[in-house]
C-alpha cells in the first residue's frame, strides 16, 4: 500500500473512531479493505490496529448484506473481550517487578521510571519461568507500572566505576537474603533541604479560578523558622517509611539518630526477633561510605541495641538508584506540591499523610537537637571499631558487630 493511501486511512480512522461502535467500527474497516482489493485486510490493520479477523468478518456481513441475507447486529457485552494477561496470570506482575527491581532508577521529583532492561531481554526471562508473553505486552505493562522508554543521556554525575553493576546485583542477592531471612532492609537518604515559611513551592493544587495562594515574592531564609532536613528511612519489605525532620546540620550523628527513631518508633515493633539490619546507603554525605562519623555512630548504636549493622552504599554517581528515591521522596514531593512549607507541623501533616495504592505509609517526627560539624574520628578510635569487611568491594560492602 503507497504510504499516501495509508496515512488516509489512518487519518480517517482517528476521525471517526470517537462515534464508531463496535459493528460500524468493523464494517467502515471492511468497506476500506475491499476498496483496496488484494492485500487490503492486512493493510487496514496495519493502519487501524484491528485484528484482521475482525475485518474479515465486517466483510462477511457486508457481503450478506448485498445477498439481501439479514445483517448481524453481533456487538460485544460488557465486560467481554480478551482479558488482559494480568488477570490470566495473577503473578505475572509480581515477577517483571523481581526482574526489573535491582536495575530501577528513578527521578525523586517525579513518578516517572525507567529501567536498563529491554523489553524483549525482559520477555525473554519470563518465558523462562514458564510465562507467554510477547516483547510489546512486557512494554504495555511496563507503561500501565508508571515506567517509560528513555534514550540515551547521561545519568551519572561521576566516573562510573568498572564494578557497578556488580555492586547493584550484590545489594539485590543480599537483600534478598535479609528478607527470607525476616530480617528488615532499610534504604536511607536524606531529601533536600527545605525552606520554612510562606515561599513558593513547585508544583499546581486545584483551586478556584482567579484565585491562586499567594507567597513571598523573594525566597530570603527567615532566621526565626530556618531550613529543615528530612532524613528517610525506608522499610523495602514492609512498604513503610520514617522521616526525621531535622531543624538543625545534615550530620552523619543526625542520619545515624533518624534510623535508631525508626528502629524505636516501627522497626523494633515490626521485627521483633530480628537482630540483624541491612541499611541501603548512597556513598557520600552524612552516611557516606568514607564517613568515619557515620561508622562510629552506627558502632555505638549496634552496642546498645546488640544488633549487627551491614551496610551496602552505592557507587558513586548513581544516587538515584536508591529505593527510598522513587518509593518515597518522590510521593512525599508530589502530596506537598504547590503549598507552602510555613512551618514545622505543616511539613510533618503532609509528609505523614502521604499514601499511595500500593500501600505507602510514612510516620514523621520533628527532631530539634543540634548536630554540630567538624566532629573529628581519630584513627585510634576507627581501629577500635568491630567493622568486617565484605570480600566484595570491601569499602562500600560491610557489617558492624556489636563490641564484646
Amino acid at each position: 500500500m503507497k504510504p499516501l493511501a495509508y496515512k488516509s486511512i489512518q487519518n480517517r480512522f482517528r476521525r471517526l473512531a470517537p462515534s464508531f461502535t463496535e459493528k460500524t467500527r468493523r464494517l467502515w474497516a471492511a468497506a476500506e479493505a475491499i476498496e483496496l482489493g488484494h492485500g487490503g485486510v492486512m493493510a487496514v490493520s496495519r493502519a487501524t490496529g484491528l485484528m484482521p479477523r475482525t475485518i474479515q468478518s465486517g466483510i462477511k456481513e457486508l457481503k450478506a448484506q448485498s445477498d439481501d441475507t439479514p445483517p448481524s447486529d453481533k456487538q460485544r457485552k460488557a465486560g467481554g473481550g480478551r482479558k488482559k494477561l494480568i488477570h490470566k496470570e495473577p503473578r505475572l506482575l509480581a515477577a517483571l517487578e523481581q526482574l526489573i527491581a535491582p536495575y530501577t532508577s528513578g527521578d525523586p521529583m517525579r513518578l516517572l521510571r525507567w529501567t536498563c532492561k529491554s523489553t524483549s531481554q525482559l520477555a525473554e526471562a519470563l518465558r523462562l519461568q514458564g510465562f507467554s508473553i510477547s516483547a510489546s505486552s512486557v512494554g504495555n505493562l511496563l507503561k500501565e507500572q508508571g515506567y517509560s522508554l528513555q534514550g540515551n543521556r547521561k545519568r551519572f554525575e561521576g566516573k562510573q566505576n568498572p564494578d557497578r553493576d556488580q555492586q547493584f546485583e550484590y545489594i539485590a542477592t543480599v537483600s534478598d537474603q535479609f528478607l527470607e531471612r525476616k530480617c528488615p532492609v532499610i534504604s536511607v537518604d536524606a531529601k533536600k533541604k527545605e525552606l520554612i515559611g510562606n515561599y513558593a513551592n513547585a508544583g499546581q493544587e486545584w483551586r478556584k479560578k482567579g484565585e491562586p495562594l499567594e507567597v513571598e515574592a523573594y525566597d530570603f531564609i527567615n532566621p526565626e523558622l530556618g531550613k529543615v532536613t528530612p532524613y528517610g528511612v525506608y522499610d523495602l519489605g514492609l512498604n513503610t517509611g520514617w522521616v526525621n525532620v531535622g531543624s538543625d546540620n545534615d550530620t552523619a550523628q543526625f542520619a545515624v539518630e533518624s534510623i535508631k527513631r525508626w528502629w524505636e518508633e516501627m522497626g523494633e515493633w515490626a521485627y521483633p526477633n530480628a537482630r540483624e539490619i541491612l541499611i541501603l546507603a548512597d556513598g557520600g554525605g552524612s552516611n557516606g561510605s568514607r564517613n568515619r562519623l557515620w561508622k562510629k555512630s552506627l558502632q555505638e548504636w549496634a552496642n546498645k541495641e546488640g544488633l549487627t549493622l551491614m551496610v551496602c552504599h552505592f557507587p558513586p554517581g548513581t544516587s538515584k538508584w536508591n529505593k527510598i528515591e522513587h518509593r518515597m521522596f518522590c510521593h512525599i514531593t508530589r502530596n506537598w506540591r504547590g503549598k507552602p512549607l510555613v512551618s514545622h507541623e505543616v511539613i510533618i501533616e503532609l509528609i505523614g499523610s502521604t499514601t499511595t495504592k500500593a500501600g505507602l505509609k510514612i510516620k514523621a517526627n520533628l527532631d530539634k537537637r543540634a548536630y554540630p560539624k567538624g566532629i573529628k574520628i581519630t584513627d585510634q578510635e576507627m581501629s577500635q571499631l568491630c567493622i568486617e569487611r565484605a570480600d566484595f568491594h570491601g569499602e562500600w560492602n560491610y557489617f558492624i558487630k556489636p563490641s564484646k
